[in-house]
């Protein structure tokens, strides 16, 4: 009896973290596939795009360590919220700005605020994104650590089903106007914020509450130094960094490259991206562990890597008469790729660490991720603009072999270095 009592009591915890799990993925992936569209009124430019793509991922980075920092001091719930308000917020000014007639508002001198918004909009969301984070310390304060792995599914569950549900949405939405997925993007945020606010209960007890840090000790570049202070894993590491940042460079101006080069509707283009979710949630949630225990992460990354190369030069292969079979091939090939690179060059990484120093490097490793999807994004824009519609792909690909080579030289020196201890 008192077993199920505390199961129906941990019922609003799971439920808010899950939510505000499934509102982080849901408020990018809704959005992100359709930036070009919803720029299309103000700019056409790669650099921009790329840009603004990028400053989520850098906004997230700055203010990241500060977040987990305020939300052990003075518990997750108040800190959840004010993440999700930023969000809200954030989205908001995005919907606004998109949805407004500026040219018949504006002088000719004021004509470039509206993109000023969206950087805004971008940034508040991107400082607000530590709501993934704080969730999954919601999760960790109600679970045993026999349990925790279950728990901690629904990590996996809320992403993978951000990625699927996120683009079908922006996609069907898109039919009626290009700007009302933003608004229902937004929607979800109010939805979250109203959930967390009156049923979240504080998981956080003050007893276990700890003081903030030095300020030394919250700079995000400072927490980057602990990935590299030890030579067996900068190769894996700087691996790590130069792979997002190749990934998701290209990735940022994908959509851009289609519309313009194909004419491709946002519909269409969204879809892309509903076939990334699919394969990455196949890959991850059912081959991935079968894999492993087949090939091992080694075999399984420097193959992922493989993959994603060819789906980079199956792109630019593309032309009008088979965009369609070509483009979708290509997608698919690259969420296979991605999806074996991600977890098994953690685990590559996790596997040079003792127990503990698992959690700051591991965490490093997210901030490492943001700073390169920054770079690359802002990277892919400026080739895309300089050097050609299909140079982001080829550039992606370089990076790529400069990947493999930097696990190829950790392999050779694997036996020959103790595991990493802080």
């Amino acid at each position: 009896m008192n077993d199920l009592i505390l199961r129906r009591s941990k019922i609003p915890t799971l439920l808010g973290a899950f939510f505000t799990l499934l509102n982080d993925r849901l408020g990018e992936t809704i959005v992100f596939p359709l930036l070009p569209f919803l720029l299309e009124r103000f700019t056409s430019s790669g650099s921009t795009l790329g840009l603004l793509a990028g400053t989520y991922a850098i906004s997230q980075f700055t203010v990241a360590p500060l977040i987990g920092a305020l939300s052990d001091r003075f518990g997750r719930k108040p800190i959840i919220i004010i993440c999700v308000f930023g969000s809200v917020i954030g989205l908001s000014v995005f919907a606004i700005t998109i949805s407004l007639n500026w040219q018949a508002i504006l002088p000719n001198s004021l004509i470039g605020l509206p993109l000023l918004l969206l950087f805004l909009a971008r940034i508040i969301d991107g400082m607000s994104g530590g709501t993934a984070a704080t969730a999954t310390a919601i999760l960790a304060d109600i679970s045993t650590p026999q349990n925790r792995a279950k728990t901690f599914g629904l990590i996996g569950v809320a992403f993978g089903l951000g990625f699927l549900l996120g683009p079908g949405l922006g996609t069907t939405l898109a039919k009626f106007s290009i700007t009302l997925p933003v608004w229902c993007a937004t929607g979800f945020a109010i939805l979250n914020l109203i959930l967390v606010t009156w049923f979240l209960p504080e998981t956080h007890p003050i007893s276990e509450r700890s003081k903030l840090p030095r300020k030394r000790e919250l700079n995000p570049i400072t927490q980057l130094r602990l990935v590299f202070q030890n030579p067996s894993l900068r190769p894996l590491c700087s691996a790590f960094f130069l792979f997002f940042m190749a990934f998701n460079g290209f990735t940022a101006i994908l959509v851009l490259y289609l519309k313009q080069a194909f004419g491709w509707n946002p519909e269409l283009a969204s879809l892309t991206f509903v076939v990334v979710g699919v394969v990455a949630m196949i890959v991850q949630g059912a081959l991935i562990g079968p894999l492993v225990n087949h090939f091992g992460e080694l075999k399984l990354t420097l193959s992922g890597i493989g993959f994603v190369i060819v789906g980079c030069l199956l792109l630019p292969s593309a032309s009008n008469s088979n965009a369609v079979p070509t483009v979708f091939s290509a997608v698919a090939i690259l969420a296979l790729g991605t999806g074996l690179v991600t977890p098994c060059l953690r685990a590559l990484v996790s596997k040079r660490l003792n127990a503990n120093n698992q959690g700051a490097i591991l965490g490093s490793l997210q901030g490492l991720q943001s700073l390169g999807t920054f770079i690359g994004a802002a990277m892919a824009g400026f080739s895309y603009d300089l050097l050609g519609q299909k140079s982001p792909f080829f550039g992606t690909t370089l990076l790529l072999f400069i990947v493999i080579t930097l696990i190829s030289t950790n392999k050779l020196g694997e036996k020959k270095e103790e595991p990493y201890n802080c």
